[in-house]
């Protein structure tokens, strides 16, 4: 990041109580959710499935720059079915991600230049970029 870089917007949120039983409201009051365990009987959401949620809308706004820049408009139909697995092993945890990516009706060569060029300039794909490991699919 360069000292120039222009602030667009800071999120911000409350977080109590974990995974476990917790809850994370935004301070706008937009996002208020109950937290639990992954795989649990309680109710509530939990980390990965935010993640995958907030990873995929902003990777489909990267999709519609890059077709933008290339004038065309993304398929209608287009969607983003994300994936994130919480993995255990030898005492650590880590995530890996899935992305599957469908724009029905473009070339499929086409629609591999949007998404790769998404994959390159989505905020959350360069995040995680080295960190985890991730497949982009288009489908």
């Amino acid at each position: 990041m360069t000292q120039a870089a222009k602030l667009i917007y800071t999120a911000r949120t409350h977080t109590s109580g974990g995974r476990g039983d917790g809850m994370s409201r935004s301070s706008d009051g937009r996002l208020d959710v109950k937290l639990s365990p992954p795989g649990g009987a309680c109710v509530g959401t939990n980390p990965e499935q935010l993640f995958a949620a907030g990873w995929s809308a902003c990777f489909e706004g990267a999709m519609e720059i890059a077709a933008r820049k290339r004038k065309i408009v993304l398929p209608r139909k287009s969607a983003i079915d994300a994936e994130i697995d919480l993995l255990h092993d030898d005492g650590t945890y880590a995530l890996r991600a899935r992305l599957n990516v469908s724009l029905p009706g473009l070339d499929h060569e086409v629609a591999r230049g949007i998404v790769d060029e998404a994959h390159q300039t989505c905020p959350y794909s360069r995040a995680v970029r080295g960190n985890i490991d991730v497949t982009v699919a288009l489908i």
